[in-house]
């Protein structure tokens, strides 16, 4: 018998056996995708399809794949892909990217005679190098891993250190750097 979920009265509803169809079989059922997801904008088509696919193979890879037994073989696979399609495509469409990406060579037009780099904007990434070039190597390094494709409990346990001690170092070199902004630009 099956544990019931956290706060549930019941077990789950009646569930049907595993079944794990290859790879090759999602594939073929591609048009269910690209139909669901014909209303996306063109230059995220391509991306969205492939988040779909991914995400129904790793969903049959988990075993949540759990066709009812009744349905043929090819239209319960056709219905897992449209509900996957369908919910992925209406997480991509909601995400506030999708709302508010501006995708133009110049932002809003503003920048159009601007040839180079702003001066100012040179004086003041030099004054944060010359900030960040004047910390201890463990502040400087706790700044750096921030950039790295690494997460920072990933790097706390490359230098078997307690994630929570990364954190706290990260915390002071930030808050050091600021100060030392704040007093070099009075």
């Amino acid at each position: 018998m099956t544990k019931p979920r956290k706060g549930a009265k019941s077990p789950p509803a009646a569930r049907h056996p595993r079944k794990k169809p290859s790879i090759e079989a999602i594939m073929a059922e591609r048009d269910i995708v690209r139909a669901t997801v014909a209303g996306i904008p063109a230059r995220d088509r391509a991306d969205v399809e492939q988040e779909i696919l991914l995400g129904a193979w790793r969903s049959v890879k988990r075993g949540m794949y759990r066709p009812d037994p009744r349905d043929k073989p090819r239209d319960a696979l056709r219905k897992f892909l449209r509900g996957v399609a369908w919910r992925t495509a209406a997480r991509h469409i909601n995400s506030a990217w999708t709302r508010r990406a501006v995708l133009t060579e110049q932002p809003l037009g503003l920048l159009r005679d601007l040839v180079g780099p702003d001066l100012e904007a040179q004086v003041a990434a030099r004054e944060v190098l010359d900030a960040v070039a004047s910390l201890p190597d463990w502040q400087r390094e706790a700044l750096l891993i921030v950039d790295a494709p690494e997460a920072l409990t990933e790097w706390a346990r490359a230098r078997r250190m307690n994630p929570s001690t990364a954190a706290s170092r990260l915390r002071i070199a930030r808050e050091t750097l600021a100060l030392r902004l704040k007093r070099w630009r009075r």
